[in-house]
């Protein structure tokens, strides 16, 4: 009898860790595979038929960015229990509505700019609340369940996103339009996100210590011991530092790849599928670096990642078609898995401040983002050209890199210092 109600237990327990799992997967597909990303393949549809100019583009693209950063401060200091599950359902109804309103026709680009400019902005505040509020729950929920292993598939979310919406534009974009693909998205969105908004809440107090007791999958081999740095270590300032510069240089390539592509006449018929291959490239991103992560060690899975990524961004000046497919799977499969493996490390080395340092990372990374698409739009806007836009995103990614190296080498040396038969990861 007892064995019957034990087995009953263990089973709702794995059902509500699925379903939690699921709902979070949902919840980081709306938020940041379509709120956030579908601008990029819808882009070239908008310029066309509204007059929106580059600079436009990327000034929209910084303001989406500086909502995301003002939105991940604030999720930070949302408290656990009711008012975290309220605010993030909060986040995800003002977030699927911004989505459709994209559709309204305000008339030309002049005309829509202020309607735009606070639309996207909302879209950045709720996509930072669904993303930092809906993975903390569900860790929280994993780390109850002791089912941390489960967590790369989180990210999953993000790539399934971007193909699908990417896809969606590709099949109907032509017959609906741009206001119509918006207007499609928010409704799709609006249906499928009744998952999230009743399955994602957030779990009792007890969970919530696990959760900052337990490691995190990905995350060992920092080059540390189990006594983890505090939190203002070297290395730390450092990950910060390079996660920075990867915001500002990822996005570039986040926000134009489409337009790169469809203003070559070489490439332009690969615009929309070199999304949707974005996108299959980071549906498993997260499960692949963590897998490089337990093999090499997180510094050296980021270090690695940013270098391919480094190789993705460039890839297109070579007017290349079969470069461009290239480049668009290095694309997706690295951004993800640096922002994954970049929260894995931040965790291990902040010594138990586990939500803080994310919260940290996730602003820096937003402030990246709303610096790189102004100058890369602005240069591009007055040379025609994207090359240097691009040559700017690639070095600063590869600064992040160097950053990376030396956080390793640091991180290395200590944990010699501590225990002198440990090998520094970088000599």
């Amino acid at each position: 009898m007892m064995d019957t109600k034990s087995n009953q237990k263990t089973k709702r327990e794995a059902w509500t860790m699925f379903r939690v799992l699921i709902g979070g997967v949902i919840s980081l597909a709306i938020a940041m595979g379509v709120a956030r990303f579908a601008f990029t393949p819808i882009l070239p549809a908008m310029q066309s038929a509204t007059g929106l100019g580059t600079d436009g583009a990327g000034f929209l693209a910084s303001l989406n960015y500086l909502g995301y950063f003002i939105g991940a401060i604030g999720a930070g200091l949302v408290p656990h229990g009711r008012v975290r599950t309220n605010v993030f359902r909060l986040s995800l109804l003002l977030n699927v509505a911004s989505t459709a309103a994209m559709g309204i026709d305000f008339g030309d680009a002049a005309q829509a700019m202020p309607a735009w400019s606070v639309l996207r902005f909302v879209s950045g505040v709720t996509s930072a609340g669904m993303f930092i509020l809906g993975i903390a729950m569900v860790l929280d929920t994993l780390a109850r369940a002791q089912g941390e292993r489960w967590a790369g598939w989180l990210y999953m979310g993000v790539g399934t996103g971007i193909a699908s919406s990417g896809l969606f534009v590709a099949l109907v974009g032509g017959r609906l339009g741009w206001t119509g693909d918006w207007l499609a998205l928010g409704a799709i969105c609006a249906a499928i996100g009744l998952l999230p908004a009743l399955w994602l809440t957030d779990p009792p107090p007890a969970a919530h210590a696990s959760h900052a007791a337990a490691p995190t999958a990905g995350a060992g081999k920092t080059g540390g011991k189990s006594g983890a740095p505090s939190a203002l270590s070297a290395p730390l300032l450092l990950l910060t530092a390079a996660y920075f510069l990867e915001g500002g240089g990822y996005i570039v390539s986040g926000t134009f790849l489409v337009s790169i592509l469809k203003t070559d006449p070489a490439m332009a018929a690969l615009g929309e599928t070199a999304w949707m291959v974005v996108g299959l490239g980071a549906m498993g991103a997260g499960v692949f670096w963590a897998a490089v992560a337990r093999r090499v060690g997180s510094w050296w899975a980021l270090i690695l990642a940013h270098l391919a990524q480094t190789v993705g961004i460039l890839l297109p000046m070579t007017g290349s078609p079969t470069a461009a497919l290239v480049s668009a799977i290095l694309f997706g499969g690295t951004f993800v898995g640096i922002v994954s493996q970049a929260f894995a490390l931040g965790r291990s080395l902040s010594g138990g401040a586990s939500a803080k340092v994310v919260g940290t990372l996730t602003a820096v990374y937003g402030l990246g983002q709303i610096i790189g698409p102004l100058p890369a739009g602005m240069v591009v806007a007055r040379t025609g050209s994207f090359d240097s836009a691009l040559l700017g995103a690639a070095a600063a990614v590869v600064a992040g890199a160097v950053l990376l190296a030396a956080g390793a080498w640091i991180a290395g040396r200590r944990a010699e210092e501590r225990d002198p038969l440990a090998r520094p990861k970088i000599s």
